[in-house]
């Protein structure tokens, strides 16, 4: 094992060590604070149930905000895609504790008083500081929660999801002051309300650093423009883009950037796109499909509009093949991740390209792909039609590639692609560390 994977995975370890040790500080801190008298009776135990779940969903909001904050060495160590799984994970755990407290503290204070809960809920309001603040913080809460299910997200556009999301920062930040002028763990415990201070602060920081003033830095160093707007095909676009020592960013073809481009209707919004093509010093590509509301708009951009960009992101790159012979499988617009891939590849390893497509105007660089496989050696197998006939499972993947099973596969595309492709290296005896994956769904603000 080489130095730098060890080097990468002690990062992780050392990441989860600390986090770990931060929940377990926050029980300790209930339990230090908690007195006989908060467990003496139901509504009681029913108020005390409520601050423990307050305390714990707090921490892990703040711990899911900080896994997507791009700190560069935990994306390199763990994988941006493995990183937003697991704060998709967190997020409802998060959301439910924080919905026991909202419940049972209303219940526990309703029933000490012998009130109606909307008379207690508006007691509260008036009686306790920076209580509507967090009224207001917990509806965010709940719309950031709602819309992170796969049913409800898949139903509106990336830029709704988005500006949704934003509102789990104010969420945190609104629901502050209340915890901190009305927790008993922290009233009359000065270390306790230091200690919960520090948590904010640092994770407000480590945002700021990580996902304004270094992107901000970088971009403003780079000078990066866009230089060329190409039609690729029905609906899909590419984006040149011209700026000044770009290999000091250390780009690889596979990964992707959070792109803005400072135009009317474009600048507010980031959005996650792949590198098309390798990187070189001078210049960058995408390649963009008509998805949604942004997407529609790049056709639009104009030459000269200067880009700020975050990343870049992803370990979906070369680097990580281990095998001589390498299967990259790519759905759609899917495609562009796998094209920037092919041109990192060595001479010495052997390459096969499945490109799967509903239709044969889906096929999207097909002229690149056909001229960059000839150059390269590559073997291009074009897979149009319908799920029924190309099932893509170990048996017909093996018709095209007879190595399947002696490979680094690499996919990206829809996710019914990528679980279908993901299944066929588990039949086929692949193991996890030689399945590579880019899912195209929403990226965690």
């Amino acid at each position: 094992m080489s130095t730098q994977i060890i080097g990468k995975r002690s990062g992780a370890d050392w990441a989860s060590i600390v986090l770990g040790l931060g929940l377990g500080l926050t029980v300790a801190m209930y339990v230090e604070t908690t007195t006989r008298a908060d467990w003496n009776s139901v509504y009681a135990d029913i108020t005390s149930i409520s601050r423990i779940a307050a305390l714990v969903g707090s921490y892990l909001a703040l711990v899911g905000l900080v896994l997507v904050s791009r700190i560069s060495w935990v994306e390199k160590s763990v994988g941006h895609d493995r990183l937003v799984i697991w704060h998709r994970k967190l997020g409802p755990y998060s959301m439910y504790l924080i919905t026991i407290h909202v419940l049972f503290v209303i219940l526990g204070y309703a029933g000490v008083d012998q009130i109606p809960l909307a008379v207690e809920i508006w007691h509260m309001i008036l009686r306790f500081p920076w209580m509507l603040p967090a009224v207001i913080a917990f509806l965010f809460f709940v719309a950031a929660g709602v819309t992170s299910y796969k049913k409800v997200r898949t139903k509106m556009s990336y830029e709704t999801w988005w500006t949704i999301h934003l509102y789990t920062y104010l969420a945190i930040a609104l629901s502050f002051m209340h915890q901190i002028l009305t927790g008993p763990m922290f009233i009359g415990h000065p270390l306790n309300k230091a200690y919960w201070e520090f948590l904010y602060i640092y994770s407000a920081a480590i945002i700021v650093l990580w996902r304004f003033v270094i992107p901000t830095g970088r971009s403003l160093r780079h000078n990066l423009k866009i230089e060329e707007i190409v039609n690729e095909g029905p609906g899909v676009t590419s984006i040149i883009m011209k700026g000044r020592k770009l290999d000091k960013l250390g780009a690889q073809g596979g990964q992707f950037f959070g792109w803005r481009f400072m135009q009317k209707g474009q600048w507010w919004i980031s959005h996650p796109y792949s590198l098309s093509a390798a990187p070189t010093d001078r210049y960058m590509r995408v390649t963009v499909k008509e998805l949604g509301d942004h997407s529609k708009m790049v056709k639009n951009l104009e030459p000269g509009a200067r880009v700020f960009f975050e990343g870049p992101y992803g370990t979906f790159v070369a680097a990580k093949a281990s095998k001589g012979h390498i299967v990259l499988v790519g759905g759609g617009v899917g495609i562009t991740p796998l094209r920037a891939l092919l041109e990192e590849f060595d001479e010495s390893k052997s390459i096969d390209v499945l490109f799967r497509a509903s239709k044969d105007e889906d096929l999207v660089l097909r002229k690149e792909l056909d001229e960059l496989a000839n150059s390269r050696g590559a073997r291009l197998h074009y897979l149009v039609g319908s799920r029924k006939v190309h099932t893509m499972d170990a048996k017909y993947i093996s018709k095209f590639v007879p190595a399947f099973a002696d490979s680094d596969v690499y996919v990206c595309g829809p996710t019914p692609l990528v679980e279908a492709v993901r299944e066929a290296c588990r039949a086929a005896g692949i193991p996890k560390n030689r399945f590579h994956e880019e899912a195209f769904e929403f990226h965690a603000v």
